[in-house]
């Protein structure tokens, strides 16, 4: 379409003022010779391929490029990381942002970063340059609050999980407690001024982060998690160390890149958006994965509140703590948050102990809440362990024990493969239950500082040549290499085993020909031992029906179709889409129960006889109502569908989309697609589980394939939009271009930051 006069003219004044408010910039200089610096290499795919003259230029690199792909992104990690979103999304946001402030305070940030080695301030400068450059270069685009980046701001966003351990503070709770002004109950006895204590310091210790889903159909929660594994030289065709990378997270909340410097800096994989760390991926010797951990490593703590008749200007609230009265710490917190007349602002007291801040109270007592709060080693750690090229270079950076809530799977081109369950576990007294609120008024319950490395669950070269984790315990994780439950403090781990853990022992044990191919094949394999106990139980229970029972005759046709089936999804199948919607009304009737008698659903239903028939005609009734009949398959129903940039994705049956051939995790499915009905569809359509697959080898060269829900880019308008959907489906992985000889007739465009 020809551009009018007019629109010349408007293009040519906004040209004329980008171009002046660049040159007026004080930065503007700083910014150009940082660019100048940095090549960046998109491939045919997207990806961007980032190299800088040192560290620090890769990073301002990496991050301009990715806000190139998606700002949107970029910003909202940093508003929820921050304690800002309410300045974008509103009063809704408040107790969310509160209860981040409440352990994230930016006072403390800048002074961390004052006190960061001097290397990682140059990190941290260099990426705020880059995000400041690109909104430079970009005046089109309008932060929602964030107008201008700072250094220390990547304090406050450390470890590159989706959730962190700040999340398991209740928002309900938490506003209950803090909408009002702080009360005791009135049976409550009074503190003499004179028998004050010294005051206790408060600790900070950091965050991590736990995976956190949509609800799915089910009303169950979907699981949480990732899978990865890594299979020893003895057990591959090549002799060369494999490495499984498959985190599951709510699609689109990693980037995909390289990042490469003159310095030694050479890391692909997968980066939370933001972030300026590989956070799961690769270099050229080594490759480290993360699963959520069932580790414990956030604490409650009961503490008694007693109000003090010290008179104005006292403390006035206090608890126990050794038989001392000792006074609340308060800090005055001010959430910000957007209204239809602008902002305003809401001002809150909070209250802390040595343990850390009040939550929310329970049953007259305050509860605190301690955790993780160490953002400068978290950060080094996050970032040196991209640059470890050996078993022994990535162990360095373990101790500095800054991952609270992951677990790490290693292997590197020296053959060695390695599993560390968790990272900061705090030491305990055992003889106290910590999985609830314990007395914080009693010293013993406090923690004795952190597990060593050396103590905590570690395997190293099993003998059995494999070893994973997929949020199982890792009592089950290297075969009969598997570390010892007795051998370790209840608190480390707080799990089961699971379908998903069943799975990928039976896909992983006795083989020793593993190749890429292969290790793919396994994390894709479409096995769904969920129903192994409970489709027999179901048999057994249709057979006993008595011949005029009319379940007898209006279930027939759908016994036959589950009689027969493999177990396995397919995108044709329709025993899969029978037996989903089966065990999703299984898991309504009979979740409850299960919850309170600690038994695993699916072994509750193979002792339910009648509850696993009226499951089986309330799902052919379901599967009726909203497809016309129960005999559809099960790509027919299960959807992919990328309509919009937007972080929470709207869905439409009319749109189009694909089918996706694996299910939930919550069945024992390795490769998981959390999908489920919304108010106007009858498709369920995926939000969470893949979000980037990667297979790799260790050889002389480093070897790799990998896939990206969607695509790289969050534009629409992109080619790189949506351009994986189908291979994401296929679990057809692409090869990655991991050296610059592969690159070669796969570039799509080069250029300079700005260019």
């Amino acid at each position: 379409m020809p551009i009018s006069s007019f629109s010349r003219t408007i293009l040519a004044v906004a040209t004329f003022a980008a171009l002046s408010a660049s040159a007026q910039s004080p930065d503007a200089a700083r910014f150009s010779a940082e660019a100048a610096r940095v090549t960046i290499v998109r491939d045919d795919w997207g990806i961007a391929h980032i190299h800088g003259k040192s560290d620090a230029d890769a990073v301002f690199g990496m991050i301009y490029a990715q806000c190139e792909d998606d700002f949107n992104r970029v910003e909202a990690n940093y508003l929820t990381s921050l304690g800002r979103t309410a300045e974008a999304e509103g009063e809704s946001k408040i107790w969310q942002d509160l209860r981040q402030r409440l352990f994230i305070d930016p006072a403390d940030l800048k002074k961390d970063y004052a006190d960061s080695p001097a290397w990682l301030q140059k990190l941290m400068d260099a990426w705020a340059d880059g995000i400041n450059f690109y909104l430079l270069k970009h005046p089109a685009v309008h932060p929602k609050v964030i107008m201008h980046f700072e250094p220390w701001m990547a304090l406050s966003f450390t470890e590159g999980s989706i959730g962190g351990d700040i999340e398991r503070v209740n928002l309900k709770q938490l506003e209950a407690f803090y909408s009002k002004p702080a009360t005791i109950s009135q049976a409550a006895p009074h503190l003499r001024s004179s028998s004050i204590g010294t005051k206790v310091s408060l600790a900070t210790e950091p965050d991590a982060n736990l995976q956190h889903y949509l609800d799915n159909t089910s009303g169950e929660t979907e699981p949480s998690g990732s899978n990865g594994a890594a299979i020893a030289p003895s057990n591959t065709t090549n002799h060369h160390a494999l490495l499984l990378i498959n985190p599951h997270t709510s699609f689109f909340f990693r980037s995909e890149l390289q990042m490469t410097s003159d310095e030694g800096l050479d890391a692909y994989g997968a980066v939370t958006w933001g972030q300026f760390f590989i956070y799961q991926g690769f270099n050229d010797r080594a490759g480290w994965m993360h699963t959520s951990s069932g580790v414990d490593a956030v604490d409650e703590f009961l503490e008694v509140v007693k109000k003090s008749d010290a008179g104005p200007g006292g403390p006035e609230f206090f608890y126990e703590y050794g038989h001392q009265g000792i006074p609340y710490t308060t800090k005055s917190i001010t959430i910000a948050y957007k209204t239809a007349e602008g902002k305003t602002e809401r001002k809150f007291t909070a209250y802390y102990t040595n343990h850390g801040p009040v939550t929310h109270e329970e049953n007259g007592k305050w509860v605190t809440m301690k955790l993780m709060n160490i953002p400068i080693p978290a950060l080094e750690q996050s970032y040196l362990r991209t640059k470890a090229r050996s078993y022994k270079e990535y162990l360095k950076t373990m101790e500095l024990k800054a991952n609270s809530s992951n677990n790490t799977i290693f292997a590197d081109a020296d053959g060695d493969i390695a599993y560390w369950h968790g990272n900061y576990i705090p030491k305990r007294d055992n003889k106290f239950d910590f999985t609830k609120p314990v007395d914080g008024s009693d010293p013993a319950t406090d923690w004795k500082g952190v597990m060593t490395v050396d103590e905590i669950p570690h395997l190293f070269n099993p003998k059995s040549g494999f070893l994973f984790n997929v949020n199982n315990a890792p009592w089950w994780g290297a075969g009969e290499s598997s570390l010892k439950k007795s051998d370790f403090p209840t608190y480390v781990e707080m799990g089961t085993e699971s379908a998903r853990g069943l799975h990928a022992i039976r896909v992983l044990k006795d083989k020793k020909d593993f190749t890429l191919d292969s290790l793919r094949a396994a994390a894709f394999d479409s096995y769904l031992p969920w129903f192994d106990k409970p489709i027999p139980a179901l048999l057994t229970a249709y057979d006993a029906l008595p011949a005029t029972d009319p379940l007898k005759a209006s279930l027939t046709e759908q016994i036959a179709q589950l009689r027969n089936w493999d177990h396995r999804w397919a995108a044709n199948s329709i025993p899969t889409s029978l037996a989903v919607y089966w065990g999703t009304d299984l898991q309504r009737a009979l979740g409850q129960k299960a919850r309170a008698s600690h038994t695993p659903i699916e072994e509750l239903a193979a002792k339910s006889p009648d509850q696993l028939l009226k499951s089986l005609q309330a799902a052919s009734d379901k599967l009726t109502a909203d497809f016309g009949t129960w005999k559809i398959t099960w790509g027919s129903i299960n959807r992919f569908q990328r309509l919009t940039g937007d972080i929470v994705q709207p869905f439409n049956d009319a749109g189009q989309s694909i089918p996706v051939p694996f299910t939930s995790s919550t069945w024992g499915s390795l490769a998981s697609f959390g999908a489920r009905q919304y108010p106007d569809t009858k498709r369920w359509y995926g939000t969470s589980g893949n979000s980037f697959v990667a297979v790799v080898e260790f050889g002389d060269k480093v070897r790799a394939r990998a896939v990206t829900a969607g695509g790289e880019s969050g534009h629409p308008d992109s080619p790189h939009f949506n351009d994986e959907a189908h291979r994401y489906a296929d679990g057809n992985l692409r090869e990655v271009y991991f050296y610059p000889d592969q690159l070669k007739g796969h570039t799509e465009k080069t250029y300079h930051p700005g260019d």
